[in-house]
């Protein structure tokens, strides 16, 4: 059985960030909001407090009940969850005197404590909160400080209990990995054993018993995590599965025959569905960014609902949903309504009589292409870049036709094959191009324009939840540019994206 170890998370923008550090010592790990944490408690080998934006001085700040956890399971908890500690058994909690933000360095190591094991005096760390714990809670010693804060560190006597208030899961942390060790491996005995072949051995036999002999149908998209999805369960089911691969009108230039050639040599039963008439009518007169999605996800649905009922027999639905998505649905603040609403993560509408199987839906999207390289799919389809579930639709700003679809897959072909010719298209986590409602005056030869204008996105990331934009070189940007206007008409101009995420989203819609 998988051993395990379960964060809980009271709301920090780090949370993600302790998953996978976790996951980076080859353990495997859970995240699961203070007020919805699982039944089966004692089943984790350890458990991970969080921090949060919220003061455990206030009124409705996140609380949990630890007294029957603590002594049982070994606790690390960081930052608020110190706090919390020390606020709830003893302790003293209060608004900081000095900046508590940023880089800081320890100015004490306890001697011969193994949760410090290999981290020295001078060790820098990341501090990050507007409290500070004054007095420890009860009956615990300190175990670390920095120049500025005191009680940076502490252990709870006679319990596998302890208390940061820095963060060892940022990389400005220089030793948060050797911490996270110490705690996981060294103190709370955890075996590094969840690797992609365990991933794929455990996966294919819980499928095997989850599915039986029924059958099931899978949407391809062409992506990496559908095409991963699609092999795990062939692996496990051969014949049973039958893949649908839709062509919504909103795909990449000539991607529909090219996705459908790629899975020739694959041995996946795909059938391929020429659908781009039915959601560009569904579209049409339509602008808001939300309303698009919900359309698309919906008509998805519709499609694989007719699909199904002519397959006998069928009665699961399999989806590439992967775990952010799945975080976002459980979030502290609750199940959002609007941030990639195309998933359906988590249930169907009533009339569809299927059940759901999500494969991947504990990976994170780095972990997903392991995943794919073990199980010896092509590297050229591993690497490819994230594309949106609503394609070309979220990025076109406004309605969507015909016309601009045409327009932006030549001007998207033009610089996605740029970036291959150039080398640098492994090097760029997603990188599309954005057709703007608006037009602009230009001149071409010795007349006026008023055409349309085109912005390239490019960024580098390790999982999508947070981008830098990526500095292409100008000679490139210079020459695409030029092909872009040059050969595709209706355009005039092109600009780069120079945002970042946060604030700024991958995405444009």
């Amino acid at each position: 059985m998988q051993e395990k170890v379960l964060i809980i998370d009271f709301g920090s923008q780090y949370t993600q960030l302790i998953a996978r550090r976790v996951r980076e010592l080859n353990i495997f790990c859970e995240i699961h909001p203070f007020n919805n944490i699982p039944k089966n408690i004692f089943a984790y080998k350890a458990i991970i407090l969080s921090g949060s934006p919220s003061s455990v001085r206030t009124k409705n700040s996140p609380n949990i009940d630890l007294e029957k956890i603590r002594g049982n399971v070994p606790i690390l908890a960081v930052c608020y969850g110190a706090q919390y500690l020390a606020h709830n058994f003893g302790g003293i909690v209060s608004p900081s005197k000095t900046r508590e933000y940023g880089r800081a360095k320890l100015s004490f190591v306890k001697p011969n404590e193994v949760f410090l094991d290999l981290v020295e005096k001078g060790s820098q760390v990341w501090m990050s909160h507007s409290d500070t714990i004054n007095k420890l809670p009860n009956n615990s010693t300190l175990i670390g400080s920095t120049y500025d804060v005191k009680n940076a560190a502490f252990k709870i006597n006679n319990e596998l209990t302890y208390g940061i208030q820095f963060h060892p899961e940022v990389y400005h942390t220089l030793d948060g990995k050797k911490i996270l060790s110490n705690f996981l491996v060294k103190i709370s005995r955890i075996k590094q054993n969840w690797t992609p072949k365990s991933f794929v051995e455990n996966s294919i036999t819980k499928i095997k018993k989850t599915i039986g002999n029924d059958k099931v149908i899978l949407g391809l998209s062409g992506g990496v995590d559908s095409t991963v999805s699609a092999i795990l369960l062939n692996r496990a089911i051969g014949k049973n599965l039958t893949c649908i691969f839709i062509n919504n009108g909103l795909l990449r230039k000539n991607e529909f025959n090219e996705v459908l050639n790629q899975y020739k040599d694959m041995d996946l039963n795909v059938k391929g569905i020429e659908s781009s008439n039915l959601f560009l009518k569904k579209l049409s007169g339509i602008e808001d960014p939300e309303q698009k999605r919900k359309i698309i996800g919906n008509t998805f649905i519709d499609v694989f609902d007719e699909q199904s009922n002519l397959i006998k027999g069928v009665k699961w639905l399999a989806q590439g949903t992967i775990y952010p998505d799945v975080i976002e649905s459980i979030s502290v603040k609750g199940p959002s309504s609007t941030i990639k609403s195309h998933h359906n993560v988590g249930g169907l509408p009533n009339y569809m009589k299927l059940k759901i199987i999500e494969p991947l839906k504990m990976l994170f999207k780095d972990e997903v292409r392991k995943i794919g390289l073990s199980l010896n799919i092509d590297k050229k389809l591993i690497g490819r870049h994230p594309f949106p579930g609503p394609g070309l639709a979220i990025r076109i700003l406004g309605e969507v036709d015909f016309e601009k679809v045409n327009m932006l897959q030549d001007v998207d072909d033009i610089f996605i094959k740029g970036l291959k010719s150039s080398n640098l298209y492994d090097s760029i986590w997603q990188a599309g191009a954005i057709l703007l409602p608006v037009k602009t005056v230009g001149v071409m030869g010795d007349e006026r324009t008023y055409e349309n204008c085109v912005v390239l996105r490019a960024v580098s990331s390790t999982d999508g939840m947070t981008a830098d934009w990526v500095n292409l070189p100008y000679e490139f940007l210079q020459k695409i540019s030029n092909e872009i206007i040059n050969n595709v008409k209706g355009i005039n101009r092109v600009v780069y994206d120079v945002s970042s995420k946060p604030p700024s989203t991958i995405e444009w819609e």
